[in-house]
Parts: structure tokens; C-alpha cells; sequence
């Protein structure tokens, strides 16, 4: 079994190790496994992201984008930005790359504030 701290950051460590060796590798099975480390990684972490939310069904806002679209968006702008950062070597890809790496990171931290892991409510026998 393994301890809590290293339980808690697996996903976003696949996250991270997908998208370093999606910039760093050449091969195209590199790529293929590295493309799937990260997509993995990211499905794990909204499957806990969803099995955490703490804010009630009815005050949740209902939008135009499905519910399974809507939770990986975070990931497709941090895909997005590694395949712009690996094709283009120009300032204004680091630049372009960058803010929507911020942007993915900025999503993900707010939508953390209500999902927070809860211990069931016991009752009390008194």
C-alpha cells in the first residue's frame, strides 16, 4: 500500500512525466507513450476530482459544454501548449505556450477549492 502523500500526487506526477518526456523525446512510440502516460494520468485525476467535490448538486451551474468535455479542458490546454512549446521554437510560442500552461494551472487550482476529500459523518450514540 502505498502512503498518503505519494497516493495524492501519482496522477499529477503521470501529468507531469507524459508531458516532460512529450517535449524531450523524439521517437514516435516515445510519443505514443507518452501521450498515453499523460492521459491517463489525467483521467485518474478527474475521476478523484469528481469523487471529491463538495459543492451540492443543486448549486452547480448547468452549461452548454458536457460535463466529461468540461472536466479535461484544464488537460487540453496543457496538451495544447506542450505540442506548441515542442513545434515552434519562436518567442511567441514559449509566450503562447506558457499562458495557456498558467491557464490550465490557474483552472485546475480553483476548481480544487471545492474538492476537498471528506471523512464520512459519524454519528453519535449519546
Amino acid at each position: 500500500m502505498l502512503s498518503k502523500p505519494l497516493y495524492e500526487i501519482l496522477p499529477l506526477g503521470y501529468i507531469v512525466i507524459g508531458s516532460t518526456s512529450m517535449l524531450l523525446l523524439e521517437e514516435g512510440w516515445a510519443m505514443v507513450a507518452a501521450f498515453t502516460v499523460f492521459y491517463l494520468g489525467t483521467k485518474v485525476y478527474n475521476m478523484r476530482s469528481q469523487n471529491r467535490r463538495t459543492d451540492p448538486m443543486r448549486k452547480r451551474k448547468k452549461g452548454k459544454v458536457p460535463v466529461s468535455l468540461y472536466n479535461t479542458l484544464p488537460f487540453v490546454y496543457l496538451f495544447i501548449a506542450v505540442i506548441v512549446l515542442k513545434s515552434s521554437a519562436t518567442g511567441l510560442a514559449t509566450v503562447i505556450s506558457l499562458s495557456l500552461m498558467s491557464y490550465s494551472v490557474y483552472v485546475l487550482m480553483r476548481r480544487a477549492a471545492y474538492r476537498r476529500h471528506q471523512l464520512p459523518i459519524q454519528q453519535s450514540m449519546f
